[in-house]
């Protein structure tokens, strides 16, 4: 069997005060003919990364109105590891492709998880390339099959995508975050457009007094007295973090007291994670007001709240990004925010109104030295970015998104409660 992740209980009921009206009454609508349905999600690790923060809010409450709900991860080594990463990256748009090897790897373990997971379910859901292909060992399945894409695939390398399409095509469903993403050939399923959603009520995003964060940003070395810019993401080139520190360096040119901190974590299905967060040490130089921070640093959920709350700029400057819940973390806590013009940040932050869009390490200074030089301003487009994402970036209405895709599947009534879809090609 695969591994089961324990994801612990949820109630929607604790939600009704938060999001927007009218969003209960909808999903108890949709949730009441799926009573019973079994779903399991299948991904590659249960920790870091947004794959793993939304199942451990969405999958408790998918049990909670009614459907009986697994989330199980999938087995893999090293070389199995490294190839997937190689694939994420391909489908982002670097061009560096699969050895003959790779694919071999890539097609051994997904045989070898299939064989490990029983097929008994109405829902199967699959998160991203790395168990893609299981869907192959199971031709003759009841269960409707549903390919959750989490990253940006505008600009696809297309020998690899080519690689993965045959697995693709088999799915009932997929789902991306925007419609670039939708794969631009025959054969696909519909597609389905949503964004993914954080969880205002877990430790990392519940509310947390400024007091109480100078606090724990102090334990780590922080001087509260002074400016502090924030990056929390992977240590990835697609995040930029050597970009982040270009930036920072130009902004203390015009203002001496500022820090930087870059908080992220290690995520066991990223084998380049240490690489390159080696390469971010380095790049840092020794300068004593960079503070590079990771789960190692015992740097959890609610230490990640307290950076955020803390910061007078919340940065992700990102040059592809499948959609950056980190962007909405940052707004929901009202933090003036600073980000890539790419992927979906652009759905989250209306550039000038709710934050700030950039595409350089020259711009992203010039933000920040805009927003420490007139706080009050950027608290005022802060305060329009949380409001934004209540409406529509919160869990609830990721649950409400599910439970469509679910009737719909099952050709049951979702009348007024329609998703974005992309016809199959």
């Amino acid at each position: 069997m695969l591994n089961l992740v324990n994801v612990g209980h949820k109630s929607l009921a604790d939600y009704a005060t938060i999001t927007a009206r009218g969003l209960m009454q909808e999903i108890e609508r949709l949730a009441e003919p799926l009573r019973g349905r079994k779903v399991v999600h299948l991904s590659a690790t249960a920790f870091g990364g947004g794959v793993a923060e939304i199942n451990y809010t969405l999958v408790p409450l998918m049990r909670d109105v009614g459907l009986e709900v697994e989330w199980r991860i999938i087995h893999g080594q090293e070389e199995f590891f490294s190839a997937t990463k190689t694939i994420h990256n391909a489908l982002q748009g670097n061009p560096q492709g699969l050895t003959a090897g790779q694919r071999e790897i890539f097609h051994r373990y997904n045989v070898d998880n299939a064989r490990s997971f029983e097929d008994e379910h109405d829902f199967v859901i699959v998160h991203d390339p790395q168990p893609a292909a299981m869907i192959e060992r199971f031709p003759d399945s009841s269960a409707r099959w549903i390919w959750r894409c989490h990253i940006d695939l505008s600009t696809p390398n297309e020998d690899v995508l080519d690689f993965l399409l045959p697995s693709l095509r088999r799915y009932h469903a997929t789902v991306f975050h925007r419609h670039e993403y939708v794969p631009r050939t025959t054969g696909m399923p519909p597609a389905y457009i949503w964004p993914p959603a954080i969880d205002p009520l877990t430790p990392k995003n519940m509310a947390l007094s400024p007091e109480d964060a100078a606090y724990i940003v102090d334990q780590f070395g922080i001087d509260v007295e002074r400016p502090l810019l924030t990056q929390v993401s992977r240590f990835d080139p697609w995040k930029d973090p050597l970009g982040v520190i270009d930036a920072y360096r130009q902004v203390s040119e015009h203002h001496s007291g500022v820090q930087l901190a870059l908080v992220g974590s290690m995520a066991h299905d990223d084998p380049e994670g240490w690489d390159f967060y080696n390469q971010t040490v380095a790049h840092a130089a020794g300068d004593p007001d960079i503070f590079i921070l990771s789960n190692l640093n015992n740097v959890g959920a609610v230490e990640v709240n307290a950076f955020q709350v803390h910061s007078a700029v919340s940065l992700q400057k990102s040059i592809r990004e499948g959609f950056g819940l980190t962007v909405t973390e940052a707004l929901w806590k009202t933090r003036p925010t600073v980000a890539g013009r790419v992927g979906g940040i652009v759905a989250q932050i209306q550039d000038g109104e709710t934050g700030w869009l950039v595409d350089s390490a020259g711009e992203c200074a010039e933000a920040c030295v805009e927003i420490l030089g007139d706080p009050a301003a950027a608290r005022a487009r802060a305060l329009r970015g949380k409001e934004f994402v209540r409406k529509h970036f919160l869990m609830p209405r990721l649950l409400r998104d599910w439970l469509v895709l679910f009737n719909r599947l099952l050709d049951q009534d979702t009348a007024g409660a329609d998703v974005a879809v992309v016809a199959a090609a």
